[in-house]
């Protein structure tokens, strides 16, 4: 068998070895399975029930990861997203008033097209079209998004008529636990520890179980609950609310987030070729938007690509091997379904705040010196987390990027289907303004 897995992986030619494969994939494993929990508590709030959510998040993580190690053979994992998860939740069902199950609807429709995407070739005349600097305010924003969110739920941000926001009651036992938690993950980060989220999350419902802001009756998994939003999704909805912005913001970020995740964990395994290539891209993509298709069937948001995969890189994982074992292991999660309920907002609450500092990082791409970047890509990061969503910050930032490009008499140097991108959402703006 060992003999068969370094043949098939190309172990030997990547310098690697089973073992050290298996310690990089648990490694991977532990520094995202936070999203088993954070997930379902976001998608609880768009109506999903948390256990059908756990389910639906163990099985695309599962299907994602399995097939980009099997097929696409990259040491890349995949789960249900941070960010667009949330765009899901709070901007699509919450913000829009759509019903969940036409919000899955659409996020299969968006997998579908990317699917296209990846196996046309259209891929590569999107990302000319789209500048890197706004790449990174997206992220950043996103990221922005996730932070607020998390502050929300923490207790330490409250609304306030007079000033939108101000400052919750810190003396609020809950409250008291997020901070603590806050604390506690980011030292452990600090320390470089792979499941400092994980670790966070647990120590915080401990203590509030043990403080009695919590209970816990132990039975056992129903897998009926379990796989409740399995082929939930809704296409006829979907097509019938004419979703069109919904899929193409889903479709966006999951393309440029993926891509960018793609590039950033080969290029630091060194599996790019000389040209900056990487092998089997095409096949890398597909999975992308295959796990984004299956995770839509079984009951979750985007299914995309993860960062996280970096610390599995970092332990020696070179092979689509590290994917493999990370999509057995979250099959395996499958039997903390009896936990979820008990995972309070204190605890996830952390894990939404570090995860949204992690994703800011990608801001030192931007050159801030020079406006015609500078500010479009301000505007995103403010109009994202300020608006709740996604899409009205990208649009904001597309519009203004292109506007100043035609006034500074560089309209040439945009591509048209940036130009067309900015019509169409100048053409929403107009419609909300009227209705």
């Amino acid at each position: 068998m060992t003999e068969r897995l370094r043949t098939y992986f190309e172990l030997d030619r990547l310098g690697s070895t089973v073992p050290r494969e298996i310690t990089a994939g648990v490694t991977t494993f532990l520094t995202m399975s936070y999203i088993v929990f954070v997930n379902p508590a976001i998608l609880a709030d768009a109506g999903i029930p948390r256990e059908a959510a756990l389910g639906a998040t163990c099985l695309a993580a599962a299907f994602g990861s399995l097939l980009m190690g099997l097929w696409a053979r990259h040491p890349i994992a995949l789960a249900p997203g941070m960010g667009v998860n949330a765009y899901f939740a709070y901007g699509v069902v919450g913000g829009m008033g759509v019903d969940w199950r036409t919000a899955l609807g659409a996020v299969f429709l968006s997998g579908l097209a990317f699917l296209v995407l990846a196996l046309s070739g259209v891929r590569k005349r999107l990302l000319r079209a789209m500048p890197r600097e706004l790449f990174a305010a997206i992220g950043g924003g996103i990221g922005f998004f996730l932070a607020l969110i998390g502050l929300r739920n923490a207790g330490l941000v409250v609304g306030s008529e007079a000033t939108l926001v101000a400052l919750g009651d810190l003396t609020e036992p809950s409250t008291i636990l997020a901070v603590c938690g806050l604390i506690a993950v980011a030292t452990l980060l600090a320390y470089r520890v792979n499941a400092a989220i994980l670790i966070g999350i647990l120590a915080v419902t401990l203590a509030a179980a043990a403080t009695g802001l919590v209970e816990w009756a132990p039975a056992a998994p129903q897998w009926g609950v379990l796989f409740g939003a399995v082929g939930e999704f809704d296409l006829t909805g979907a097509l019938r609310l004419g979703v069109l912005e919904i899929i193409f913001v889903f479709l966006f970020v999951d393309f440029f987030d993926s891509l960018g995740t793609i590039i950033a964990v080969t290029k630091r395994a060194g599996l790019l070729t000389q040209n900056d290539e990487l092998p089997r891209i095409e096949r890398v993509l597909a999975v992308d938007a295959a796990a984004t298709v299956a995770g839509a069937a079984a009951g979750t948001s985007t299914t995309t690509s993860y960062i996280e995969s970096a610390a599995g890189i970092a332990a020696g994982g070179r092979s689509g091997l590290v994917a493999v074992v990370v999509g057995l292991l979250f099959l395996a999660s499958l039997g903390l379904a009896p936990f979820v309920g008990t995972v309070p907002a204190a605890a996830t609450a952390p894990a939404l705040i570090l995860v949204g500092a992690s994703m800011a990082s990608v801001l030192r791409e931007i050159d801030w010196d020079d406006p015609e970047v500078g500010v479009p890509a301000f505007l995103i990061l403010l109009t994202i987390p300020l608006t709740y969503s996604i899409a009205s910050g990208l649009g904001i930032g597309i519009l203004v990027y292109v506007v100043l490009k035609i006034l500074r008499g560089k309209a040439a140097q945009v591509s048209w289907l940036l130009h067309a991108t900015a019509g169409v959402f100048l053409l929403r703006f107009f419609y909300l303004a009227g209705g």
